[in-house]
């Protein structure tokens, strides 16, 4: 799918909030991607087409590291390459700001996404136990070097 990657703005907040609530069963709140996004360690990116919002993704990151807190698309534009284009602009921002690593944690049951991350290079390097709830799994800690 085509879509436009940019730096999200405070304008896209209640749409991202929507974002949240649709993918996960415990979404970051409308004030908390606020303060994230305004914290000065973040990094936040957007995924349109067709004149709509269809993915986000979050980075904190501090003394070199990042951390991506989220990633999200809505549902009907699942497997179409919105996830693959935000990551890619991320690691290509981070790399940009100089970060030597990304870390990230993924349900061990979303085969789709590790697959995914396993294309950017992203290494399996821990695990959480029962790290996620609603319903309970656990986490596999990855992280790439840049």
């Amino acid at each position: 799918m085509d879509c436009e990657i940019r730096p999200m703005t405070a304008q896209e907040l209640p749409a991202v909030a929507a974002l949240e609530r649709a993918c996960f069963s415990h979404p970051w709140s409308e004030q908390s991607l606020s303060a994230s996004l305004h914290n000065g360690r973040s990094v936040f990116l957007t995924a349109h087409g067709a004149g709509e919002l269809l993915g986000y993704l979050g980075m904190e990151y501090v003394l070199g590291e990042g951390s991506v807190t989220n990633v999200a698309v809505f549902p009907p534009y699942r497997r179409q390459g919105v996830a693959d284009a935000l990551l890619g602009r991320l690691l290509q921002t981070a790399r940009a700001m100089g970060l030597q690593t990304v870390t990230l944690e993924v349900r061990a049951g979303n085969a789709a996404a590790v697959a995914l991350y396993h294309k950017w290079g992203f290494l399996p390097v821990g695990r959480r136990k029962n790290y996620y709830t609603a319903p309970t799994e656990d986490a596999i800690l990855m992280t790439v070097t840049l």
